[in-house]
């Protein structure tokens, strides 16, 4: 009986003090200061908003290198169009005045490719057949008509009617010469190249030098053969369809010399033309001119 009580004493013993180490409240370490604890806090802060930064930053070069790049002195200067005050300056029209061809005038520095021989064709065409080609041959055949230059074609309405037909015929070969045939064989490029900068002795030297330089097909200065010989051959077949008399090398010659100068005048109206257009129409919008 004594040793029956004695185990139960000892059972009893182990009990409670299973119990109260599972009751026990373990231990937490000391609680940190006021100071230590906002040191701490300031310090991950710190540490995200770096965290944050750096991701931030990675994902937008990742997404456009060039986004966080500052562009150099002077890069909006050289993204701005070369041409943009030329593109300021008076447009060509198609005819001046409303009247006289002007189709293969090009405005100021205007960047264009070669002409192809269909486009040499249709400047040909139309210069010649053109409701306003009239002008000039008009124009012509009452100069000719006063001075009496050719005395075969006689006086009056029926004179009158000779020279112009004769000056139209005149014009519409020495065109094709000019401005197809030769230029085709030449590679030259018929268009006029308004200067529209400078002085007026200096755009005037310019457009008048245009009979004897023009731009081959490359972009290159060259001499004009397309109006020199065009028009000197032209005046050769004009020989053909004048009266006998007529046909000599010292008609002929006066013939081509004419050709010649009527081109450079025409040259200088459309050296001009777009300031004259713009000081007579300045309430019109510039860039749209009357046609």
């Amino acid at each position: 009986m004594a040793s029956t009580a004695a185990f139960a004493a000892q059972e009893a013993s182990s009990s409670s003090s299973r119990l109260g180490a599972a009751n026990a409240v373990p231990a937490l370490p000391d609680a940190p200061t006021a100071a230590s604890a906002g040191d701490s806090s300031s310090a991950d802060f710190s540490s995200q908003n770096s965290l944050t930064a750096d991701f931030l930053s990675a994902d937008l070069l990742s997404a456009d290198p060039d986004a966080l790049q500052v562009p150099p002195k002077g890069a909006a200067d050289a993204k701005a169009p070369p041409n943009a005050a030329q593109s300021e300056r008076a447009p060509q029209t198609k005819r001046i005045l409303g009247i006289v061809p002007n189709f293969r005038a090009i405005t100021t520095d205007e960047n264009l490719p070669p002409q192809s021989v269909k486009e040499k064709f249709v400047t040909a065409s139309e210069d010649s057949f053109d409701y306003s080609s009239i002008v000039i041959p008009a124009v012509l055949a009452g100069y000719s008509l006063s001075t009496n230059a050719t005395p075969e074609f006689g006086h009056g309405g029926v004179g009158y009617g000779r020279y112009l037909w004769h000056a139209t015929v005149d014009q519409t070969s020495e065109n094709y010469m000019v401005e197809f045939f030769v230029p085709v064989a030449t590679h030259e490029d018929t268009r006029y190249y308004t200067l529209a900068r400078g002085g007026f002795i200096k755009r005037a030297a310019y457009s008048l030098s245009r009979t004897v330089i023009t731009r081959s097909d490359s972009g290159k200065e060259v001499f004009n053969l397309s109006e020199v010989v065009g028009a000197g051959a032209s005046a050769g077949l004009s020989s053909l369809y004048y009266p006998s008399r007529e046909r000599s090398l010292g008609n002929t010659g006066s013939e081509w010399g004419l050709d010649v100068g009527v081109d450079a005048l025409a040259d200088l109206a459309k050296e001009f033309w777009p300031d004259i257009n713009h000081w007579m129409f300045h309430g019109v919008k510039q860039g749209t001119p009357p046609q």
